[in-house]
């Protein structure tokens, strides 16, 4: 990999504004999903920028840094299935969806956009829709289709959609999961869901909530797959111009803190929820859209380094071992930007067989099953999946009942013995 792979643009990708200002400087990564096997931590993993960037036209945060799709996702690893807290948010996902929006026939066409492993896709399938979905993952999309869920290993642009609607027909449901933020030419992809989408259909999308990520301290979801780190505002004014219409916008709880958007096409007979101008009044008074706001949150990342790193430090000086539990690729981001490596974290545990026996991205931190928590016996456990927390101790509490200790680094350094 060189640095070719990577490229700066110059433009907002919502209002396409050039007046771009630097907001927040983390230190450069490689991709955080770039899993390394034993045989090749040999070869060097180059560390792209990762700035972020105010437009101050429409008022959207993004990074400019684009890696090459292809490397980011082509040999992608990680799973929603693999969750049982994701597996239940996807059923009541689906739920909702067919319940509250969906006035018409149930039987219509769910489509989902980066399908991963289609667990979304399973529980509209269950409500009886038809479902296709679409994710450049070769190996996920392979295996989402030997279950039983149609898959396409493709990115989703608008010459897909035409196609699409042509030899399937519109779509009732059309939906984004954590990757809405993902693409550089939202445009595109947007015109691509007006063109699919039913004139009765809903476009439903979860991204990081830029409110929660500078309320929260949340700064590990930034990495070069998250390119945008959306607010409401913004939004609005990106569908009008792409002939559809923000009609929700709901705070919810994944990764720390999410948004659900919820959008119909611009002659959608669905009346603009509450929720909309309460987003807008609420980024308004946080002041999401001015620089010198946005500059105070480096300081208070730098507040959480020196806590955590202080205490890493200190049980090391004891003669403590430490391993970590969760390889998201948020973990890359902390890891790197706290200085955080192999002289402090002896192992990395993970649920995910995609990611066990692999090494951690440019720290080259081995990647073992959770057994490893009781086999190796660590002092401490610091939980880098830290929007699991509650789950993964309350799995391991016979971890904490041998003697051992988990520390959660966000959103504030807490331990627990």
């Amino acid at each position: 990999m060189t640095i070719s792979a990577c490229r700066r643009r110059t433009t907002c990708r919502l209002c396409d504004g050039s007046d771009l200002t630097v907001v927040l400087e983390l230190t450069p990564t490689p991709p955080a999903n770039a899993f390394v096997p034993e045989e090749k931590l040999y070869e060097p993993q180059v560390a792209f920028p990762l700035d972020l960037f105010l437009c101050n036209d429409c008022g959207h945060v993004q990074l400019l840094d684009i890696v090459d799709p292809e490397i980011l996702f082509a040999d992608y690893v990680y799973v929603s299935g693999t969750s049982p807290v994701f597996v239940q948010h996807f059923k009541d996902y689906a739920a909702t969806v067919t319940e509250k929006y969906l006035t018409g026939p149930k039987g219509g066409l769910a489509f989902d956009i980066g399908s991963n492993d289609a667990t979304l896709l399973k529980q509209f399938k269950a409500l009886d829709m038809q479902v296709l979905g679409v994710d450049p993952a070769c190996d996920i999309a392979a295996e989402a289709n030997a279950n039983g869920i149609e898959t396409l290993a493709t990115f989703f642009t608008s010459a897909l959609a035409a196609d699409i609607r042509r030899t399937r027909g519109a779509a009732q449901v059309i939906t984004a999961n954590n990757v809405y933020a993902h693409a550089d030419d939202l445009g595109d992809i947007t015109d691509g869901i007006r063109t699919l989408l039913a004139p009765d259909g809903v476009f439903i999308f979860e991204v990081s909530y830029l409110v929660d990520v500078f309320e929260k301290t949340l700064f590990d979801t930034v990495y070069h797959e998250h390119l945008a780190y959306h607010t409401v505002k913004p939004l609005v004014g990106f569908f009008a111009t792409h002939g559809m219409e923000l009609i929700a916008a709901e705070r919810i709880s994944p990764h720390g803190g999410s948004l659900r958007g919820v959008a119909q096409l611009k002659s959608g007979q669905r009346a603009v929820e509450s929720s909309v101008g309460e987003r807008v009044a609420h980024e308004k008074t946080l002041g999401l859209d001015r620089r010198e706001t946005l500059l105070t949150f480096g300081d208070r990342i730098n507040g959480v380094k020196k806590q955590l790193t202080a205490l890493l430090n200190k049980l090391k000086a004891e003669g403590k071992t430490i391993a970590a539990f969760g390889a998201p690729a948020k973990a890359t981001t902390l890891m790197y930007h706290f200085g955080i490596g192999p002289k402090m974290i002896d192992f990395i545990v993970d649920d995910s067989p995609l990611k066990q026996g692999l090494f951690s991205p440019g720290m080259h931190i081995p990647i073992l099953p959770s057994e490893a928590m009781y086999s190796k016996s660590p002092d401490a456990i610091v939980i880098l999946a830290w929007n699991f927390a509650k789950p993964i101790m309350r799995n391991h509490a016979h971890y904490l009942e041998q003697g051992g200790r988990f520390i959660v680094p966000l959103p504030s350094v807490e331990i627990f013995n």
